[in-house]
C-alpha cells in the first residue's frame, strides 16, 4: 500500500512538472481524461468482472451536461462539473440496474444497446447542436471569479487535480473491504452470494461509481475542448476505453493509465510519423499508413494480446513476482 501511495505522489510530481518540462498542456490534459475515464472502467471490467460496452455513454452525456450547465444556465465551472458527474452518476444507476439482471455477454449486450439508445437521443435533441456537437462552453474560472481557466496552464492544473482526485478514489475504493467484496465476486460469484453478500446491490454500486467518475473524465474533457460532440458518445469510444485497459493491463491500478497514454500517443504522432517517412523515402505507402491510426492500433492492440496476454503492465508485475517467488 505504501508503494502505491509512492507511485501516486511520483505520478502528481511528474504530471505538474510536466508543463515546465515543455510538455504541450492540451495534450497531457487529453491523456489524463482518457486515462481517468479508463480507470473508471477498469474498476467496473477488472475488478468486479463486468464488461461495459456502453461506458461512453456516460463520458458524452457528461460532456453535454457541463456544456448545458456552464453556457446556457451559467452556472460557476465547479458547480457545472458536478452536475454533470451526478447525471452520469444517475444513467449509471438507470443502466447499471438493468444489466445486472444478466450475466455475461448478455450484460454487455444490454450496456450497448442502452449506450445507442443515448446516442440517438444525442443525436436528435435540440440542445445537443446534433452533428455539430455542443461548441463554444466556457471554461469559466474557480472560486467566484478568482481564478481564470480560460488561459491552459490554470486549466491543466485544475485537470489535474480532477485526475488525481478520481485516481485516488479508485485506489482507496480498490483497497476498502468493499473493493474486496467486489474482487469476490469477480473470482466467484456463487461463492460471495453463499457468504451472505447482496451480489446485484455490490454491482450496481460499482456500476454507478464507474458510471460517475466516467462522467468526470467527460466533463473534464469537454473543457478542455471547449465541445461536447457526438464522438465521445458513440460505440466506438467504448471499444477505446477497452482498448486502453487491454493494452495497458485488466485489474491493475496502473495499466489503464499507460494504455490510455499509448493510444493518445499514436493517435497524435502516427499521422505525422507516416508523413515523415513518406518524405524521407518517398514511399507513398507510409502516408496512407499514417492517415489510417486504427489500423496501427489494431496492429498494436493484437501484439499486446498475443504477447502480453496480461497487458504490458499485468506482465510487468506478473515478470516481477515470479523472479522474486524464484530467488
Amino acid at each position: 500500500m505504501n508503494r502505491d501511495l509512492l507511485a501516486y505522489a511520483v505520478l502528481a510530481l511528474v504530471l505538474a512538472a510536466a508543463p515546465m518540462l515543455g510538455a504541450y498542456p492540451i495534450f497531457v490534459m487529453k491523456v489524463m481524461c482518457y486515462a481517468l475515464f479508463a480507470c473508471a472502467f477498469n474498476l467496473l471490467l477488472g475488478y468486479t468482472g463486468i464488461l461495459s460496452f456502453g461506458h461512453a455513454a456516460f463520458f458524452g452525456l457528461a460532456g453535454y451536461a457541463t456544456g448545458q450547465a456552464l453556457k446556457v444556465w451559467g452556472l460557476p465551472t465547479e458547480l457545472g462539473v458536478l452536475f454533470a458527474v451526478g447525471v452520469s452518476a444517475f444513467a449509471g444507476l438507470i443502466m447499471g440496474g438493468l444489466a445486472i439482471r444478466r450475466s455475461g455477454i448478455y450484460a454487455t449486450m444490454i450496456t450497448l444497446a442502452l449506450a445507442q439508445m443515448l446516442y440517438f437521443f444525442f443525436l436528435q435533441a435540440p440542445f445537443t447542436g446534433g452533428e455539430d456537437g455542443l461548441q463554444s462552453i466556457p471554461r469559466g474560472s474557480l472560486l467566484g471569479g478568482l481564478i481564470s481557466l480560460r488561459t491552459d496552464i490554470n486549466l491543466y492544473y485544475f485537470v489535474l487535480g480532477l485526475f488525481m482526485v478520481g485516481v485516488l478514489i479508485i485506489w482507496r475504493t480498490v483497497h476498502s473491504p468493499f473493493g474486496q467484496v467486489l474482487q469476490a465476486i469477480r473470482e466467484n460469484e456463487p461463492r460471495a452470494t453463499s457468504l451472505g453478500y447482496d451480489v446485484n446491490r455490490f454491482k450496481l454500486l460499482a456500476f454507478v461509481l464507474s458510471a460517475a467518475l466516467s462522467g468526470l473524465a467527460g466533463s473534464a474533457k469537454s473543457l478542455v475542448f471547449v465541445s461536447a460532440t457526438l464522438s465521445d458518445a458513440m460505440w466506438q469510444m467504448s471499444g477505446t476505453v477497452v482498448l486502453m485497459t487491454l493494452i495497458g493491463g485488466v485489474g491493475t491500478l496502473s495499466g489503464p493509465i499507460l494504455g490510455a497514454f499509448i493510444v493518445v500517443l499514436l493517435e497524435n504522432k502516427v499521422g505525422e510519423l507516416g508523413t515523415y517517412l513518406s518524405l524521407v523515402t518517398g514511399v507513398e505507402w507510409f502516408n496512407r499508413m499514417g492517415q489510417s491510426v486504427t489500423i496501427v492500433i489494431g496492429f498494436i492492440f493484437v501484439v499486446c494480446v498475443m504477447a502480453f496476454r496480461r497487458g504490458i503492465v499485468g506482465e510487468f508485475f506478473h515478470f516481477f513476482n515470479k523472479k522474486k517467488a524464484s530467488a
